[in-house]
C-alpha cells in the first residue's frame, strides 16, 4: 500500500539520519551551543557580532566564521540558537546560519574535487557573498523589532572566572569534534580521534571547572537540544517521505540547461530537501550526470545547505514566522540568480 510505502520511506531516513548523523555531528553540535550560551562572554558575541557593531566587521566575522566546521543545514542550528541567545545581532546571525553550512574547507574541497573547480569556488565565493547581502537585508527589514531587543541584551552581567586560555582550548576541543566528524577517514581512525579529544575534554573540565559550571553547561545543552530535537526529527521523516515521491523525469526536464526554470526549481528543492554534511556534493554529481546544468546546480549547492525542510522548522521556532519566510524567499531568489549568472559564464 502507498501509505505503508510512503511511512517506511519516512522511517529509513529517519533512521539512516539517526545512526548517521546524531552521535557524531549533531551532539556535539548542541554541546557547543550550550557551551556558548554559558562560557561565551556576552562581550565578546557582542563586540564580533552584536547589532552595535560595526557592520564590516560583524557581517565579515559571521560570513567566515564556518569556515572551519563540517556542518549541514540542521547542526548549524544549535549553533545559531546559541549565538542569538547570547545576543548576536539578526543580520550577522543569519549571515552565519546561511554561510556556516556552505563555506567549511571540507565542503570546498570535496565540492571542487567532485563537480569541479569552477563550481567548488564558485560555491565558496557565492556562499559569503550571498551570506553577508541576506543577512544585512534581514536586518533592515527587521531593525525597530531588533532595536526592542538590544537593552535586554545591554543589560546581562558577564562574570566569567574561566581565563582566555581555558575558553579557548575549551571550544577548540568541542570545534575538534565537528571537525573530525567531517574527516574522509577510516571509521576506526575517527573513532579513536573522538576518543583523544573526548579525554582531553574530560581532563580539562576537571582541572579547570567547577561542578557549577559543568551543571550550567549540561542544562543549557538540554534547553536547545529540546527546542530543536522534535521539529528536526518531523522534518526529516517528512523529507524522506518527498524524496520517495519525486519521480526521476521530474529532475531530468526541470533542472536541464540554465534556464530561469531550472535555477528556481533546483533552489526550491535545495530549500526543502535535506542533505546531510557533503552529501549534497555526490548526489549533484549524479544529477549533473543525468543533465543538470552548471547554474541549477550551483543553485541548489548554495540553497541546499542553508535551509531544509527540517532546519526550517526549527528556524521557524527561533525566528518565527515571518523572518522564517522572508529567510526562505532570500535564500531562493539570490541563489536563483547566481545560478543564472554563473550558467551564463
Amino acid at each position: 500500500m502507498i501509505i505503508t510505502d510512503l511511512f517506511f520511506a519516512g522511517f529509513y531516513a529517519l533512521s539512516e539520519y539517526l545512526s548517521a548523523h546524531v552521535l557524531t555531528c549533531l551532539i556535539p553540535a548542541f554541546f557547543i551551543a550550550g557551551a556558548i550560551a554559558v562560557f561565551l562572554k556576552k562581550d565578546s558575541v557582542l563586540k564580533y557580532l552584536g547589532p552595535k557593531t560595526k557592520k564590516h566587521i560583524s557581517y565579515s566575522v559571521a560570513a567566515v566564521s564556518g569556515c572551519l566546521l563540517a556542518v549541514c543545514s540542521c547542526t548549524i542550528l544549535p549553533l545559531f540558537a546559541g549565538i542569538k541567545k547570547r545576543g548576536a545581532g539578526l543580520g550577522p546571525a543569519i549571515t552565519f546560519l546561511f554561510s556556516g553550512p556552505a563555506i567549511n574547507l571540507l565542503a570546498i574541497i570535496y565540492t571542487a574535487r567532485v563537480l569541479g573547480f569552477d563550481i567548488g569556488m564558485a560555491r565558496a565565493v557565492a556562499a559569503i557573498f550571498l551570506s553577508i547581502i541576506i543577512g544585512l537585508i534581514m536586518h533592515f527589514l527587521f531593525r525597530k523589532k531588533e532595536m526592542e531587543n538590544e537593552d535586554m541584551f545591554l543589560n546581562l552581567k558577564a562574570e566569567q572566572h574561566l581565563s582566555k586560555t581555558t575558553i579557548s582550548l575549551f571550544f577548540a576541543l568541542l570545534i575538534g569534534l565537528l571537525i573530525v566528524n567531517g574527516f574522509q577517514i577510516a571509521f576506526e581512525l575517527k573513532i579513536l580521534l573522538f576518543g583523544v579529544l573526548i579525554g582531553l575534554l574530560l581532563v580539562l573540565l576537571k582541572l579547570k571547572f567547577t561542578k557549577k559550571d559543568e551543571m550550567e553547561w549540561m542544562r543549557e545543552t538540554w534547553n536547545i537540544t529540546k527546542l530543536i530535537t522534535p521539529y528536526l526529527l518531523i522534518g526529516v521523516f517528512i523529507a524522506g517521505i518527498i524524496s520517495f515521491l519525486l519521480p526521476g523525469e521530474i529532475v531530468r526536464t526541470y533542472l536541464g540547461g540554465n534556464s530561469l526554470t531550472s535555477n528556481f526549481v533546483a533552489s526550491i528543492f535545495g530549500a526543502f530537501m535535506y542533505f546531510a554534511t557533503l552529501t549534497e556534493v555526490p548526489i549533484i554529481g549524479e544529477l549533473m550526470r543525468m543533465g543538470m546544468g552548471k547554474g541549477p546546480a550551483l543553485a541548489l549547492l548554495l540553497a541546499g545547505p542553508s535551509l531544509s525542510l527540517p532546519s526550517l522548522l526549527v528556524i521557524r521556532k527561533i525566528l518565527g514566522n515571518k523572518q522564517t519566510i522572508v529567510y526562505i524567499i532570500l535564500v531562493v531568489f539570490f541563489s536563483t540568480i547566481v545560478g543564472m549568472i554563473f550558467g551564463s559564464i
